[in-house]
């Protein structure tokens, strides 16, 4: 794993580099090219993830779990189009555990569920606060289109100081009580301060995406290729290219449809965002269970 973050720290820093070439505007475009690849790609296995965590679970049916999970999405589009506010607080709260455990799952052993549920979650909700508050007005606009409701500027600072103070008392608990948490603290703020330049110094989605895509998709894709194949292979990511690739270019072509019909409209990041949410809301269910399947093994 120390390849994988040493990798995304030059990443990072290289997206540094070309943002300060590039316009807002051509920051959003390659944002958006970015997440409809690797972003999108990271999701469109999960079929193939349900089908390998239930290989020795005779007691679970692959076809009720693949209704369960179409349920999710539709029950997750519905309320974005009924409860809208509900709905992306959900959104929220769901990606911020997400992004938490997918960073933190393998850097140290699991003691207490309960604890590290929290703390992968609160971890999550400081990155996305963090990306909030250097982008106030941007994010009250798509809150305001999704939601249909003003949010104040004050609201999304209380929910940075929230996440980050939690955060900091979670360490101090975590650090008295793990030696492998010792060795690892300074580093990890350390990358919080570096997810910070980048998201001051970049438009709302160019953050975003260099988060997003960087330390979040391409080591979850790394997980998903070892926990399919066992191994991370050039060969092996062809075969995971290959069986998601129908479920991607499907997601893209609902994407296009979204587009091509609000392309005008003003509000179009915000249902992209809202897309984003209800494919989101399954995706975590089948990565927590691939988690958990692992452990077991």
């Amino acid at each position: 794993m120390a390849k994988i973050t040493n990798f995304s720290i030059v990443a990072s820093f290289l997206g540094l580099w070309i943002n300060s070439f590039f316009t807002e505007q051509a920051q959003i475009f390659i944002g958006f090219l970015l997440i409809f690849s690797f972003g999108i790609l990271h999701g469109a296995n999960d079929l193939l993830l349900i089908g390998k965590t239930l290989s020795n679970n005779t007691n679970k049916s692959f076809y009720k779990i693949l209704l369960y999970y179409i349920v999710v999405v539709l029950i997750g589009a519905l309320l974005f189009y009924f409860l809208p506010g509900l709905a992306l607080l959900l959104f929220i709260l769901v990606s911020g555990y997400h992004f938490g455990e997918q960073h933190w799952h393998n850097k140290i052993v699991a003691k207490s569920k309960k604890l590290t549920m929290i703390f992968h979650s609160i971890y999550g909700l400081l990155i996305l606060s963090l990306l909030f508050i250097f982008h106030v007005e941007e994010v009250q606009r798509i809150i305001t289109d999704i939601s249909q409701s003003n949010i104040p500027e004050e609201s999304i600072y209380i929910f940075f100081y929230f996440a980050l103070i939690t955060f900091l008392v979670l360490c101090l608990i975590k650090y008295f009580k793990s030696d492998e948490f010792k060795k690892i603290i300074v580093q990890e703020l350390l990358l919080l301060f570096v997810f910070a330049i980048i998201f001051k110094t970049s438009s709302l989605i160019w953050g975003f995406a260099i988060y997003f895509i960087l330390w979040h998709s391409i080591p979850s894709m790394i997980d998903q290729m070892k926990f399919l194949y066992g191994t991370l292979t050039f060969e092996n990511f062809k075969k995971y290219f290959k069986s998601a690739f129908f479920y991607w270019i499907v997601s893209l072509f609902g994407i296009l449809l979204l587009y091509v019909a609000f392309k005008n409209e003003h509000f179009f990041d915000a249902l992209f965002f809202s897309f984003l949410a209800a494919i989101t809301f399954p995706h975590v269910w089948v990565i927590v269970n691939m988690f958990k399947t692992k452990k077991a093994n």
